[in-house]
């Protein structure tokens, strides 16, 4: 009896045990894929920075992570956001952003002891004139306002008030949908149009400046991926017209020379507004918009590029991408002592990529830990069962 028992006990872990499901997973292999740029890329002066994708293109990884959040939450929400539960999914949503929040002023606090730490310890103060730090050190009782209040925000440190702010407004997102996925586009086209045409966005307290990444702008892009989910979980498919990819690997072609061979100095505005023509980050100007999107195209259509990212749920890059929140947290972590390590040794770019090639693998480790802790807070409760 006891050894059916343990046996039924053990059936039960296997079965909860990480390659034992059949999760898909390629927006946790894409969304690795994302950490791991974008802790390359906030280390700037060593050499695997320009290896990354923001050097042959007009968008990078901030884009990619919004795109694949998006989708996400489309299938998280889409089909749970109707009638007698849209309370518990608003209510959820706003956790989450609230999660987020509290991540961003803790990852905030955190950059400042490190920056601070190298002034203090190195003799270089000058390290308190990175990053927007200074308006901070010089008017401390009101940087602490500002910063928790979302008014001022340190360099490489912008993404996750930006996105706590697009699950604040995943619940009015829903809404619309459930209304028509139509109208829940143009709402947000219109959105975005204004914001960048307008320069809507939000100011900093401290400065003349205003948020990084701009909210009002980058919705649109975190809507596309959500209308996309939606449209593929009802049974809709993808368009794949032989022009379309054409003008898709055309686009992706052209952006590539573009941003190798310097082509800034080009002129196609014809007095439209910047937002359409230009190449601005904070307001997702529609060239940053259309590279994305066209990648996105190219990878989901081509089927094994696609494939390649089915992976076994135990696989490495799959567990970065699970555990996504506490993986960018680490990685923002290390990035912001990377930046004061390349500091302190004159940024010596060798010196630079070894940490930065040390900072990947403890990205993996962290994964691994953090899997561990989950599989065993499963198995403890099976075990005492």
């Amino acid at each position: 009896m006891l050894q059916k028992t343990f046996q039924s006990t053990r059936q039960q872990m296997e079965a909860v045990r990480p390659g034992a499901t059949t999760r898909d997973t390629r927006l946790d292999v894409f969304r690795a894929l994302c950490l791991l740029t974008i802790f390359v890329n906030h280390v700037p002066g060593q050499y695997l920075e320009y290896l990354t994708h923001k050097n042959f293109g007009f968008s990078d990884s901030a884009e990619a992570f919004v795109l694949i959040s998006g989708l996400a939450v489309g299938a998280a929400y889409g089909r749970k956001f109707v009638a007698g539960a849209r309370l518990a999914s608003t209510l959820k949503a706003w956790r989450r952003a609230m999660t987020l929040y509290v991540a961003h002023i803790m990852t905030s606090i955190v950059t400042l002891a490190i920056f601070s730490a190298g002034a203090l310890y190195f003799g270089r103060q000058e390290l308190i004139g990175e990053i927007n730090i200074r308006p901070i050190v010089e008017q401390t009782e009101q940087g602490i306002v500002a910063m928790v209040l979302l008014g001022h925000q340190l360099g490489y440190n912008n993404i996750l008030s930006m996105y706590a702010v697009l699950l604040l407004m995943l619940p009015a997102m829903l809404w619309l949908n459930a209304i028509s996925p139509r109208l829940l586009f143009a709402a947000s086209a219109i959105l975005w149009l204004a914001a960048g045409c307008f320069k809507l966005v939000p100011y900093n307290f401290l400065d003349e400046g205003y948020w990084f990444l701009n909210p009002w702008s980058w919705q649109f892009l975190f809507v596309i991926g959500i209308l996309c989910m939606n449209h593929v979980r009802a049974g809709g498919h993808l368009p794949r017209s032989p022009w379309l990819i054409g003008l898709s690997a055309a686009y992706v072609f052209i952006s590539a020379c573009w941003v190798q061979f310097s082509w800034w100095h080009i002129d196609f505005s014809f007095g439209l507004p910047a937002v359409l023509t230009g190449f601005d980050k904070t307001f997702l100007s529609l060239t940053r918009l259309l590279h994305v999107l066209a990648l996105a195209h190219l990878i989901a259509i081509i089927p094994g590029v696609s494939q390649l990212a089915r992976l076994r749920i135990d696989h490495p890059l799959v567990m970065i991408g699970r555990h996504s929140l506490p993986v960018f947290i680490f990685g923002t972590i290390l990035a912001m002592a990377g930046q004061v390590f390349l500091f302190v040794t004159d940024k010596d770019p060798i010196a630079g990529s070894l940490y930065v090639v040390a900072g990947i693998g403890l990205h993996f480790v962290y994964a691994y830990y953090l899997d561990w802790l989950k599989e065993m807070g499963t198995a403890r409760p099976l075990a005492a069962a």
